[in-house]
């Protein structure tokens, strides 16, 4: 799948499009971020994890025909951060294996603008036209407050409480 293949959408601030190699620099910035990484995997990543990451998203929409999106204002173009799903075969238990898992991360300087509220939607929006009547998953720290009340916002209700990787995360359902 190429980014010509994958769906763009806008939102009244937003624009969700497939990445470009020319991304990578914009992404490895926010990546690298520890006030981004704090509640994923817990350390900043390199240009070279990355990129591995945007390679995987590209296979992601191959594969599933799901994936995630680069989100960049519409304004002026300036990457924001990322949104989409996924199904990353996690080892965890209760499995959420072979269930589309949406996730997200904004830039800090993105942060506080109701972006991260108007890209999920998007997704979800998305999400319900194409892959109708599914269940969908997401997964947070608990310390995380903001993303989990994201999470609430946009319908999804805890269900498990659980370890990922030997760290406490809570599992979110929506659908």
């Amino acid at each position: 799948m190429t980014e010509d293949t994958i769906p763009t959408l806008q939102t009244e601030h937003l624009t969700l499009r497939g990445h470009r190699a020319d991304d990578l620099e914009a992404s490895a910035e926010m990546w690298c971020d520890p006030a981004v990484t704090r509640f994923i995997g817990g350390k900043p990543s390199s240009q070279e994890e990355t990129w591995g990451r945007l390679l995987r998203y590209h296979g992601l929409w191959a594969m599933l025909g799901f994936g995630y999106w680069l989100v960049e204002d519409r304004s002026s173009g300036r990457f924001v951060g990322e949104v989409g799903f996924a199904d990353f075969k996690r080892e965890m238990e209760p499995s959420i294996a072979g269930t589309p898992e949406i996730g997200w991360a904004l830039a800090p300087w993105a942060h506080g603008r109701g972006w991260a509220t108007e890209a999920v939607r998007a997704a979800l929006s998305w999400e319900d036209r194409q892959l109708p009547a599914r269940r969908t998953v997401c997964m947070i720290a608990p310390e995380n407050t903001p993303s989990i009340k994201l999470a609430r916002k946009c319908g999804y209700t805890e269900f498990s409480r659980t370890t990922y990787k030997s760290q406490p995360t809570v599992l979110f359902a929506r659908g």
